[in-house]
């Protein structure tokens, strides 16, 4: 519950300190290719029921049709704009929005696509579902550079599946099994401290 309201008063706040920015960023996606402002993605949340995440639109608009799910060093897919974007993790601020509807958290396990989900050991899935997924937890900050690790792969795919995914879900695991407010606070912060990296 105190998580809960502490979700509600922080994306809250981080929506209406960042309005301007957030506008300007909507903007630049506009101006900087054609299609949406918004990208919007079926993600598996809280108890295995989906919804839709949202962030500012990095990719071309065809970008689905043309690859994998996965994004793998420079790829071509990605826009002018959504290279600075994901570089500074700005194209996620739009969860915030999600945050504060009561689909994400602030702190939680990253939310996947069903694909990915359907590969989760039953006993890690539930454990993984039974919280709202998060913007950032301890698998974000290690694999913050995922998609650099994946181009060296000569399979990315096949890695994030066998390597990757696996090691993620024993960092998210971890972080549901020693959740605390004050664990989040410090997430929370070492987040923003790598975004001014």
């Amino acid at each position: 519950m105190l998580k809960r309201l502490v979700d509600i008063l922080l994306s809250l706040l981080g929506l209406t300190l960042l309005a301007l920015p957030l506008l300007a960023i909507a903007l630049w996606v506009k101006l900087d290719s054609s299609g949406p402002v918004l990208f919007r993605q079926q993600r598996v949340g809280r108890f295995g029921r989906p919804f839709m995440i949202h962030k500012f639109r990095t990719m071309a608009v065809d970008a689905p049709a043309r690859g994998p799910q996965i994004t793998v060093g420079a790829d071509p897919r990605i826009t002018r704009a959504g290279q600075i974007l994901r570089r500074t993790k700005l194209d996620e601020l739009p969860q915030l929005w999600d945050v504060l509807r009561g689909a994400m958290s602030l702190v939680g396990p990253r939310p996947e696509v069903p694909k990915y989900v359907a590969l989760y050991p039953d006993e890690m899935r539930e454990l993984l579902l039974s919280v709202r997924p998060g913007i950032t937890d301890l698998a974000s900050l290690q694999y913050r550079d995922e998609s650099a690790v994946l181009a060296a792969a000569a399979d990315p795919e096949r890695a994030y599946v066998e390597q990757v995914l696996p090691a993620k879900l024993t960092l998210s695991s971890r972080y549901v099994r020693e959740a605390t407010l004050l664990g989040d606070l410090r997430l929370i912060l070492a987040t923003l401290s790598a975004l001014r990296r």
